[in-house]
């Protein structure tokens, strides 16, 4: 089969930073653990595959930091662009925006950001609140790296600066990914990204969240790109992908997968509580409809849900949200560096993709 999909998608793979890397979920490999050498390869492996962009995920707990990896991987790529993670509450703003512009720069135009909204490690702060500050560090950003002066006074910033001399490569703010379920996230998404971001959900909820952010933004006098983060199992028969599912569970308990989720640091939000009702609604073997599987979420907090099957039934899922409205795929296997090449095999030809537009 070659049929090509109509209209244009960004396909993003995802550079486990964060310890996330396995061969059977919560069986820890040192082979995979996260190093600048294992992420390095997940990264060229996704760039040879010709995917248009990487997550570079960030946790204070676990693995790498974020900005010091893509400053050093930037000089090592040539073509792909860069997600960064960025977690609010470590940043102060117009610092964040002058390490934003040069990346920009190292990388020749090709940084995207991905906001999340974090507290400062040790401390916690409530969700209307946090997000509250969320929104205001988007608003900073985005004067900042639009080469405005800043003149600040919320409740959580009072900044008047001048932008930082070193510009991004387009000499604007780059694309802003932020995602977030509940009502204070949905908010704050509304008024201040540009792709909101979501995990794994049924069609009928992706439909629901599409259509409720695109009148949230419309309120702001804004309009929204979006983007759908979810793993992947591509494999040539359906019945191989579902055994390689299997297998990946195959040697985790319960008790280790509770322990692996409780230690995020989002275990208690709203996106995650919904990736749990997602594999409490799923049938026996953990799909809650056609090739989305739960059991991810078994041994990970967040995402938690992969599209398993054959090259064209993956194909037809990926079809089937980009007609729903998604522009964006952020994906994910485990192995990273392996699944990449067999999605980049399998699927990613048959995509019309490039690097989104805002």
């Amino acid at each position: 089969m070659t049929t090509q999909s109509s209209g244009q998608c960004e396909v993003s793979w995802f550079s486990a930073l964060c310890d996330d890397d396995y061969e059977f979920l919560g069986q820890p490999d040192p082979a995979l653990a996260s190093s600048w050498e294992h992420c390095r390869n997940i990264v060229l492996a996704a760039e040879k595959g010709g995917f248009d962009n990487i997550l570079l995920p960030s946790g204070y707990q676990l693995g790498l930091d974020t900005t010091a990896f893509a400053a050093a991987i930037a000089a090592l790529t040539k073509r792909i662009r860069l997600l960064m993670a960025v977690r609010i509450g470590e940043s102060w703003p117009p610092q964040l925006a002058r390490q934003i512009a040069t990346l920009d720069q190292i990388t020749g135009g090709r940084m995207t950001v991905n906001i999340i909204s974090s507290d400062m490690p040790g401390e916690k702060l409530a969700s209307a609140p946090r997000y509250a500050r969320t929104l205001e560090v988007m608003q900073i950003l985005k004067a900042l790296l639009n080469g405005e002066h800043l003149n600040h006074q919320g409740e959580h910033y009072k900044i008047e600066i001048d932008p930082p001399r070193m510009k991004t490569v387009s000499g604007k703010c780059p694309p802003l990914y932020f995602g977030g379920l509940s009502e204070d996230a949905r908010d704050a998404a509304a008024q201040g990204c540009d792709v909101y971001l979501m995990w794994p959900d049924t069609m009928p909820a992706v439909r629901e969240i599409i259509a409720d952010m695109t009148a949230r933004a419309a309120k702001y006098g804004r309009t929204l790109k979006f983007g759908y983060r979810a793993h992947v199992i591509v494999r040539e028969t359906e019945t191989e992908a579902r055994a390689y599912a299997s297998r990946l569970l195959s040697k985790l308990d319960a008790e280790t997968g509770d322990a692996i989720r409780a230690k995020s640091l989002d275990s208690t939000s709203v996106g995650v509580l919904r990736q749990a009702e997602l594999r409490a609604a799923a049938g026996d073997e953990g799909f809650v409809e056609d090739n989305l599987w739960t059991g991810i979420g078994r041994a990970r907090s967040g995402c938690g849900a992969a599209i398993v099957g054959d090259p064209d039934q993956v194909l037809a899922k990926l079809e089937a949200y980009k007609a729903e409205g998604i522009e964006a795929f952020i994906l994910s296997g485990y192995p990273h560096a392996a699944e990449a090449d067999l999605f980049s095999r399998h699927v990613l030809p048959r995509l019309r993709h490039g690097p989104l537009t805002l």
